[in-house]
């Protein structure tokens, strides 16, 4: 195996023999197998709509393909063969689909050369062996390898998104066309300006679909507003979901509804206390714990079952007794844990196993009390512009420090907490994603009401910051978005970071510092490129990173 694609990679090189995140040689190579049938896929994808008659029947497919193989989704084998399986099957589709078409335009047969994702076949039996000639380091030259890894690691982002607004049934095909086109670039020998025309291309896209999940989310449950989030517990038993999907969500909060059964949401989900459709439900109790890496000893003490929609899932510890109140849905896939079945189009997941196996357990153990305050996506602090527009111009407030990304298991991550311990007080936090469990509990006070740690929600929300940004600009008159008073100080673990980063770049937002450690998915050259062009630099000192960014710099 060699993975690079998250920040815990060993030695920020690769991990070869295990994954840091705990993922065996078996299950990575399997994904890098994965990835290689959707490249075929997507070579066809492209050639038809080049050809007039874009196929649809597998944006779905590619893109949850994608998101199964981010950080800590699927650890299960039997999934991803069984994935790799209905893939080749698709690609063969797909392909006499293509054959069709070309021979009915051009009047002759296709006769030219393809990629080998494009015509290799095998069965299960077959797969691991394949793995291995197919992952990061089939591509020998070092640079050609980081241009494609960095378009296909944010690819993985984009196709997230893609996926939860598609299960809310928003949709473009430009993103679904996109994702095609760009995995089938890196079957190509393209120039280096070629790749980078498309990594820039993969951050608009990224931007898109962001605000496609946006408009989806905000469709199905309202603008987010500025709530209050109880982190203590009640007296019954308990569901505790995390991962992102809103629509897991909904359904089961409608039908825990009546059942003596309290929901409680985790890591990532915390964000869905912020939505107004959700806060009818008053078994819907708040927040337990903090960030994803905590898991092993927060689903130890929350008692009742645990329902995994999305990443981050952690694999349990030896001393852990919590397999048999797990489950997982979608994408996610854990050897062991039962799984829940997709929704039949038009119906509903059943979480009725999860249910009555909460109604078995005690409530969950206390390990906080107390409140804390999230819900400031754009519309809300839109609505609330002219007040910080105000404290801008009299010099209330002199920064916004945006720290928005991931949260991670490293000791260097305490930077974070540092940074938004010792900023002036006249500065405000703008933060998305579970970056935010480093300080949102922190008590740091506020400027003329308006609280120090802006909270957006879920990483896809860092479009909601980008919105901010782009307003103010447009409010104070300015020509570019890096004469606003706001530094960026990102921390990112994951797939879906590097989409925001991307996205980020693409609206031409300069001088990101990026940690705890720049990606070992950069080769040299190509982050050499990236300080050149974009000025990305690497976090230092909490107090000379603090200077520097009061300073503009």
């Amino acid at each position: 195996m060699f993975c690079f694609q998250c920040q815990e990679t060993a030695k920020n090189t690769g991990c070869t023999v295990k994954g840091v995140c705990g993922k065996p040689e078996e299950t990575a190579n399997l994904q890098d197998l994965l990835i290689f049938v959707l490249r075929g896929i997507s070579v066809y994808g492209e050639k038809l709509k080049e050809l007039g008659a874009a196929d649809r029947t597998n944006d779905d497919f590619v893109a949850q393909g994608l998101f199964a193989t981010i950080t800590n989704a699927n650890w299960d084998d039997a999934r991803f063969s069984a994935m790799i399986t209905d893939g080749l099957q698709r690609r063969d589709q797909i392909r006499s689909r293509f054959l069709a078409a070309y021979k009915e335009k051009s009047g002759n047969d296709f006769s030219e050369a393809l990629p080998e994702a494009a015509t290799w076949t095998g069965d299960p039996s077959a797969f691991a062996e394949k793995a291995k000639s197919v992952g990061v380091l089939a591509t020998a030259n070092e640079d050609v390898r980081s241009l494609r890894e960095l378009l296909v690691i944010g690819l993985k982002g984009v196709a997230a998104y893609a996926d939860h607004a598609a299960i809310l049934g928003f949709q473009k095909d430009d993103i679904n066309d996109f994702i095609m086109e760009a995995l089938a670039s890196t079957t190509k020998d393209l120039t280096v300006d070629e790749m980078v025309a498309l990594v820039m291309k993969a951050g608009e896209t990224a931007v898109n679909t962001m605000a496609l999940l946006d408009e989806a989310n905000t469709t199905a449950y309202g603008n987010p507003e500025i709530t209050e989030v109880n982190i203590g517990v009640g007296q019954k038993p308990g569901i505790l979901i995390t991962g992102h999907d809103m629509k897991d969500m909904e359904e089961l909060l409608k039908q825990t509804q009546g059942t003596g059964v309290d929901v409680y949401t985790h890591g990532e989900m915390l964000p869905a206390n912020y939505y107004p459709a959700f806060k009818k439900y008053d078994h819907f109790v708040g927040n337990y714990g903090g960030s994803w890496w905590l898991q092993n000893t927060e689903f130890e003490s929350f008692n009742g079952p645990i329902l995994l929609t999305t990443n981050c899932l952690v694999p349990l510890k030896k001393n852990n007794t919590y397999l048999d109140r797990l489950f997982t849905t979608g994408v996610v896939g854990y050897d062991g844990a039962v799984h829940i079945a997709d929704r039949a189009e038009g119906g509903s997941k059943d979480f009725s196993a999860i249910i009555e196996r909460a109604k078995t357990c005690p409530p969950p153990i206390e390990i906080e009390t107390g409140t804390i305050v999230g819900g400031f996506a754009h519309h809300q602090v839109l609505a609330l512009a002219d007040k910080v527009v105000a404290a801008v111009k009299s010099g209330a407030i002199k920064r916004f420090v945006v720290m928005a990304g991931c949260d991670g298991r490293q000791k260097g991550r305490g930077y974070y907490t540092e940074v938004a311990e010792n900023l002036p007080s006249d500065t405000v936090i703008l933060t998305a994603g579970c970056a935010k469990y480093r300080y949102n509990k922190l008590n740091l006070g506020d400027i003329g009401g308006i609280p120090r740690v802006l909270d957006a929600g879920q990483c896809n929300d860092s479009y909601s910051l980008a919105v901010i940004a782009l307003k103010l600009k447009e409010v104070f008159g300015l020509d570019d978005i890096n004469d606003l008073p706001i530094s960026y100080d990102i921390a990112w673990y994951e797939q879906k970071a590097v989409a925001v980063l991307l996205a980020l770049l693409f609206l031409g937002v300069k001088g990101i510092r990026l940690g705890p450690t720049l990606p070992g998915f950069f080769s040299p050259n190509v982050a050499k490129v990236l300080v050149e062009k974009f000025n990305i630099k690497p976090i230092g000192t909490v107090a000379e990173d603090i200077e520097s960014m009061m300073a503009g710099k």
